[in-house]
């Protein structure tokens, strides 16, 4: 059966055990306060939180940012994943759905959008990962190249 990326990041939360011996860990959605709306949906772009810290301080334009004893989540507009490759230690959870580790709200933007903009985020998640930016396209179709 497959499981979503979050569900396997869960190293620690909520837990169940099935008859077999076997454990599950439980995922939660990210809820967004109700003055800041997601007009194009949510998804979250989480990376480990010794990372935090410094991806807070060099990003301008932070929107929602959650955060666990293992994980922090910066929302991103759903659909933030398409064309991009998010390099490891970074974890993109569609719909905001992320390990039950009872994440909190840390930071809440100034402006009226819950979105860290993701093209930014992406960018200083290659750059502190010392991997560098690919984007793919569809099929047949790459960025354009200077001639």
């Amino acid at each position: 059966m497959l499981r979503s990326m979050a569900t396997l990041l869960a190293a620690r939360g909520r837990d169940r055990q099935h008859a077999d011996g076997r454990e599950e860990w439980g995922e939660v959605r990210l809820a967004l306060p109700p003055s800041l709306p997601a007009t194009m949906g949510c998804d979250a772009v989480g990376l480990p939180a010794r990372h935090g810290f410094r991806l807070m301080s060099r990003l301008r334009g932070n929107g929602c940012v959650f955060a666990d004893t293992d994980w922090w989540w910066w929302i991103v507009p759903a659909g933030s994943d398409a064309e991009l490759r998010w390099p490891l230690p970074a974890c993109y959870a569609a719909g905001a759905r992320v390990p039950d580790r009872s994440p909190r709200l840390i930071h809440r933007p100034d402006h009226g959008s819950p979105y860290t903009p993701p093209i930014p985020l992406y960018l200083l998640v290659c750059q502190l990962t010392g991997i560098a930016p690919a984007w793919s396209g569809p099929a047949g179709h790459g960025l354009p190249t200077r001639r």
